[in-house]
């Protein structure tokens, strides 16, 4: 591979810089740039192999753990009963939050919380899940991106509910336009909800959760913290900062026992929130339903699972941007028609 390496990539170079190459010019250049890409990656995969083969010499736990989850993709996985746990569920009054209150209630929680901006829609969705489930269910009015709001209610539920050990940061809002046309305040707004508000209610419930070994912080985020778009600048910027919150919580976590995360990236679900929002391909990529997303992320919890893609084809996207090169993936966003998605994006109304 390496004397392929050094006879291909100067050949690559010569046609993607030559003016003699006509109409096809646009799928030469692909050509090259995914043939350096592939020589690349190769070279890259073999640092890593060694680097593997080495640590696993030394740290058998490394290749324990990666047996074990070759063996959890083939055998069903132990799922925790749910029953008895508090549940706060942020943004919980409609779209994935609402659906998530249900599901948590399905699998028997003890007491349902839901936290939100609009009391109408909690209150209606409380009705709804005591009525249907029979679960115990509470709301409270509280902006996540209120600092002192939030340790002053996380304060009143301790009081009149309970200890919260299960905390889902589900709230969060997309302004949808593009960095020049985008209002400060409403820039500052997204990031304090999105990003700041996950620090205030997981400093407010942590504690407790560690207290007792027992508890899980969920974050519902978005596969656009991984593969931004253009006229979400906010929404993608605020969601990559959420992420590298989660991931670093996570590895905190983890001599934590009893107290767990998970963390859901999800690609673009069917809610009034991005209402609008339009791919080229939908019968290829269709939007999910925010009930699978409900579904998926209480199963994820049950089974303890760190990091989970909606829909599982999400995995390519990671593994594409981990050699092609940028203008490659540019291309393939244009062709998907991600450049264009938040053309016809109107929001929630």
């Amino acid at each position: 591979m390496k004397g392929l390496y050094k006879a291909i990539v100067p050949v690559a170079r010569q046609l993607e810089q030559s003016e003699h190459i006509g109409s096809c010019r646009r799928e030469i250049q692909s050509c090259c740039w995914l043939t350096q890409a592939l020589c690349w990656h190769w070279r890259s995969m073999s640092a890593i192999i060694t680097a593997f083969s080495y640590c696993s010499y030394y740290n058998k736990d490394i290749i324990f753990c990666v047996l074990k989850a070759c063996l959890g993709l083939l055998l069903p996985s132990r799922r925790k009963d749910l029953r008895g746990e508090v549940v706060l569920i942020t943004g919980g009054g409609r779209g994935i939050g609402r659906h998530l209150g249900k599901e948590f209630a399905k699998h028997g929680a003890k007491k349902l919380i839901l936290w939100g901006r609009t009391e109408r829609c909690l209150m209606e969705t409380c009705e709804e899940i005591s009525l249907t489930t029979g679960a115990e269910c509470h709301y409270f009015l509280c902006d996540v991106a209120n600092r002192e709001e939030v340790y002053k209610q996380a304060k009143v539920v301790r009081e009149k509910v309970g200890d919260v050990t299960i905390l889902v940061n589900n709230a969060a809002v997309v302004h949808g336009k593009s960095l020049m046309a985008s209002d400060d305040d409403a820039l500052m707004k997204t990031q304090h909800i999105n990003t700041l508000g996950q620090f205030w209610t997981t400093k407010a419930f942590l504690p407790r959760m560690l207290e007792l070994c027992h508890g899980h912080v969920v974050c519902i985020n978005s596969i656009l913290s991984l593969s931004s778009i253009p006229g979400a600048i906010d929404y993608c910027t605020s969601k990559a900062s959420s992420l590298a919150f989660m991931e670093s919580l996570t590895l905190g976590l983890l001599d934590c026992p009893g107290v767990g995360c998970t963390t859901v990236l999800p690609f673009h679900t069917n809610t009034d929130m991005f209402q609008g929002m339009r791919v080229r391909f939908p019968q290829l990529f269709p939007p999910l339903n925010p009930e699978l997303v409900a579904l998926r992320t209480v199963d994820a919890v049950r089974t303890n699972t760190p990091f989970i893609y909606l829909p599982w084809t999400m995995h390519a996207l990671v593994i594409l941007k981990s050699f092609l090169p940028q203008a490659a993936l540019e291309e393939i966003q244009r062709f998907s028609g991600c450049y264009t998605c938040m053309d016809t994006f109107k929001g929630r109304t």
